[in-house]
């Protein structure tokens, strides 16, 4: 697994772990806010960007790698965590994982309840459809497409255009697999960190019960709604807003 650091190492380190199919740039401008006050870590997960030859495990498997990265470079622990999809379901699998793993942590549309109908259905597209969907053609006109307020920065959507025709279908089928059959784990309720679970308004149902089960079965947790927002819409395209949230998160005791 590779990983991006920003920030000196010296200041606190937040880790921001990207959603499925994307890489460490989803962050990338959060991270650049960020960096003058934190040390931030932008891993860039197996089976995806310059790591799309690394055979993707499952969201316990990485979560296993990023703990051991973070006991390596951080003695052990986080100022704050962050996911986003994916990237949220790993955030919450480490969180059960070590219980005073990070004192804050921003789960952002984590799946956390089993969804076998999506997973059937995610397994007969990308059967059909996988290849064409992470060609770069297709992209680049989904890219155009976008409403305005989602357009990517030149810089970003370079690295997208670059890294998501590099994803494999059986990398995305591996994703699937354990993702739609996560569940939350007991010791989760036992994390010590403060924690707020983000989803977007217009978001799949299934996403906003993940939420509510999330608050639920954790001690101090805020749950909050995105108004008007699609899955991922604010950290992948509205940064500034991202770390503002985040920062007054950062500073709540």
């Amino acid at each position: 697994m590779k990983y991006y650091e920003y920030g000196d190492k010296n200041s606190p380190a937040i880790m921001l772990i990207h959603g499925a199919g994307w890489s460490y740039w989803l962050y990338l401008r959060e991270a650049r806010l960020l960096q003058h006050q934190y040390h931030v870590i932008l891993p860039v997960i197996d089976g995806h960007g310059e790591e799309a030859d690394v055979p993707y495990t499952s969201t316990e498997q990485i979560a296993e790698q990023l703990l051991a990265y973070i006991d390596d470079h951080c003695g052990g622990k986080l100022f704050a965590l962050s996911g986003v999809s994916l990237g949220g379901q790993i955030a919450i699998e480490l969180l059960s994982k070590r219980t005073n793993l990070a004192e804050k942590a921003i789960i952002e549309s984590g799946l956390c309840i089993p969804q076998p109908f999506l997973l059937k259905y995610s397994r007969f597209v990308y059967k059909f459809l996988g290849k064409l969907l992470f060609s770069k053609k297709f992209n680049q006109w989904a890219l155009k497409m976008m409403p305005k307020a989602m357009h990517l920065p030149d810089e970003i959507a370079a690295l997208y255009l670059r890294d998501i025709p590099a994803v494999k279908v059986e990398t995305m089928n591996q994703v699937f697999e354990t993702y739609y059959q996560y569940e939350l784990k007991n010791s989760l309720r036992d994390s010590q960190a403060d924690l707020i679970y983000w989803y977007g308004g217009k978001e799949m149902k299934c996403i906003k019960q993940s939420g509510a089960l999330f608050q639920k079965a954790v001690k101090k947790c805020q749950l909050i709604e995105l108004p008007g927002y699609r899955h991922s819409e604010i950290s992948a395209y509205h940064p500034e807003e991202w770390v503002e949230r985040a920062e007054n998160f950062f500073k709540l005791n």
